[in-house]
C-alpha cells in the first residue's frame, strides 16, 4: 500500500515481458481440461471475470477451460478446494485478495493456510471500493465530512452497508470511524447486490462496495459517490475524490489474483503465467472488465507473492488499529 506506485511500475514491466511471450517449459504437456475455481455464485462480478479469462485460455492453455463455482464461507470453500486439487496446472483459482490477506485476521480459524496452500501465478485486475449514498441522504451531502455531520445530526440514520462483516469495504468504513471519531452503524449483507438494492430503496443511508457496483446507477442520479478508496481517483468516476483527498488517510485497493495449489511446481506456475499474461492483455478483455469497474493488470508470480505478503502485513496492522476482532 505504501509501495503501490513502485509495485505498479515493476508489475507493468514484468507483465510486458509476459505479453511478449514467456518461453514455455520444454516438458510442458498439453492439458485436455482445465478449470477455474470461483468462490462466488454465477452471475456476480467474480464469476464474470472468471468466465472472461476462461474464454481467453480455452484452446491454448487447455483444449477446454471451464469455470467451477464453489460459493460459500465468503470465498473460503474455493480456496480450500484449490488446496486439495491436483498440482498439474489443471485447476486454477481466481480470487479477490481478502480471502488471503484479510481473513487470517478477522476469522478465528481458516481451513487453509493463506501463504502456504496457494502458489501465485499472476495478478488479474484491481478495483477500488467506494462509499455511496442514496435517496435517504439529502442532496446537500456531497462529501465525507458532510455525511458524517449529517449522520451525527441524524443518529438513527447514520448507517452503512457492506458486502459482509470483515470484508474490505466494511473495514474501510470502520477505519473511517476510527479516524473521524464517528459512529456509523454497520449493516452487513450477503454480497453487494442486496445492499445496493436497499440503498436504492432508501432502507440504508450509505453503502461501501466495489465501484463497479454503482456504475449502472450513477448517470440516472439514483446513487452518488462520496469517496474512492484508492491512492488516486478512479478512471471510471474521475470526479469523485479519494478518502485521502478529503483528509482521511485511507488508501487501499483490492485485487484479484490467479493461483495454483501450493504444491504446484515452479515450472507449472511458469507455464500458467505464460498463457495468462498475454490473455489478460487482449483489448476486448480489458474493455469488458472496465464495464464492471476493473483495471486489468497482470504480473509475475514473484510480484504477486510479494504483494500478497505485504498486503497481509498491512491489513494485520490496520485491523489492530481498528480494534476489529472475530467477535466484533
Amino acid at each position: 500500500m505504501t509501495t503501490r506506485r513502485d509495485f505498479m511500475k515493476t508489475s507493468a514491466a514484468l507483465a510486458a515481458l509476459g505479453a511478449g511471450g514467456l518461453p514455455l517449459p520444454a516438458s510442458a504437456q498439453s492439458l485436455e481440461l482445465a478449470k477455474i475455481l470461483c468462490g462466488f455464485p454465477p452471475g456476480g462480478t467474480s464469476d464474470a471475470i472468471s468466465r472472461r479469462i476462461a474464454d481467453k485460455l480455452r484452446g491454448n492453455y487447455a483444449t477446454n477451460v471451464v469455470v467451477e463455482n464453489k460459493p460459500g464461507a465468503g470465498g473460503q470453500i474455493a480456496v480450500t478446494a484449490l488446496r486439495d486439487s491436483p498440482a498439474d496446472g489443471s485447476t486454477l483459482l481466481l480470487t479477490p485478495s481478502s480471502m488471503l490477506s484479510i481473513y487470517p485476521y478477522v476469522y478465528k480459524s481458516l481451513p487453509y493456510k493463506p501463504l502456504e496452500d496457494v502458489q501465485p501465478v499472476s495478478l488479474a485486475c484491481y478495483f477500488n471500493h467506494a462509499l455511496g449514498v442514496g435517496p435517504a441522504v439529502p442532496a446537500s451531502v456531497k462529501t465525507i465530512k458532510d455525511f458524517l455531520a449529517w449522520s451525527k445530526a441524524n443518529p438513527e440514520r447514520g448507517n452503512y452497508g457492506s458486502p459482509g462483516a470483515g470484508s474490505m469495504p466494511h473495514l474501510i468504513v470502520a477505519l473511517l470511524n476510527k479516524q473521524a471519531g464517528s459512529d456509523l452503524k454497520h449493516i452487513p449483507y450477503r454480497g453487494s447486490a442486496p445492499g445496493i438494492q436497499d440503498l436504492l430503496g432508501g432502507q440504508i443511508s450509505a453503502m461501501s462496495s466495489p465501484v463497479g457496483d454503482y456504475l449502472p446507477y450513477l448517470k440516472s442520479g439514483r446513487l452518488r459517490l462520496l469517496a474512492i478508496s484508492g491512492i488516486e481517483r478512479s478512471p471510471f468516476v474521475p470526479d469523485v475524490p479519494t478518502y485521502r483527498q478529503q483528509g482521511y488517510p485511507i488508501t487501499v485497493r483490492e485485487w484479484y489474483g490467479v493461483f495454483l495449489p501450493g504444491k504446484a511446481s515452479p515450472e507449472v506456475a511458469r507455464r500458467a503465467a505464460a498463457y495468462l499474461q498475454p490473455a489478460l492483455a487482449q483489448p476486448d478483455l480489458v474493455s469488458s472488465m472496465a464495464h464492471v469497474g476493473m483495471e486489468v493488470q497482470s504480473s509475475s508470480s514473484q510480484v504477486l507473492g510479494d504483494l500478497l505478503r505485504s498486503d497481509a502485513e498491512e491489513w494485520r496492522r490496520l485491523i489492530r488499529q481498528i480494534g476489529f476482532t472475530p467477535e466484533s
